[in-house]
């Protein structure tokens, strides 16, 4: 057992240390999201499973706070309402749940971020492309190759690893990175 812990906390390093080499689009979303924010719009997230929770994750972060007070900024999970959920799933289907809301509350300079550790969720790639036709800012958070999420984006930050909880725990320091380049990009502090 002892061995399979190492092992496991030796794949997660290598994967982190591989992320550096994405600092500079990091710092691209940063920028892009911040943009967005300070033209006054909003931001949207959404994903499945695990990456429902990272969605959530992330707007609870900048919705609250990271790590400054700071004013609110508008960032809503999709992932959240469950009676929109149930309803599109039951009248349309599974894999319009993200696109109707698209549809509902995205507006030409706001960002959409879609989070697939495959890169292949249907709902995710098939809300990204209506968000993108709506003139949304479009960025991916993705694993393995990146999938379709990645081609159908303006910005794909994809985890250099297949296996899903890697791709999943590097997937929550992105969010957190992205959250701190984004205070400090919007109220100054530290970076």
């Amino acid at each position: 057992m002892k061995n399979r812990i190492e092992q496991i906390l030796r794949e997660t390093s290598r994967v982190h240390d591989r992320l550096i080499e994405q600092a500079a689009l990091l710092e691209q979303v940063g920028r892009r999201l911040s943009d967005v924010f300070r033209a006054g719009g909003s931001v949207y997230v959404m994903g499945n499973g695990g990456s429902a929770a990272d969605s959530q994750h992330l707007a609870g972060e900048l919705v609250g706070r990271f790590l400054m007070e700071r004013p609110a900024l508008p960032c809503h999970a999709l992932t959240t309402d469950t009676s929109v959920l149930t309803a599109v799933a039951n009248d349309y289907g599974v894999e319009d749940i993200f696109t109707r809301q698209v549809e509902a509350h995205v507006r030409a300079g706001d960002a959409v971020i879609g989070i697939s550790t495959s890169g292949e969720s249907p709902n995710v790639v098939a809300a990204m492309t209506k968000a993108r036709g709506l003139g949304a800012v479009t960025i991916a958070l993705t694993g393995a190759n990146g999938g379709r999420l990645a081609r159908e984006c303006d910005l794909a930050v994809v985890v250099p690893a297949d296996e899903t909880p890697r791709v999943q725990e590097a997937h929550g320091t992105i969010v957190h990175v992205i959250c701190e380049l984004v205070e400090t990009e919007l109220f100054g502090g530290s970076s």
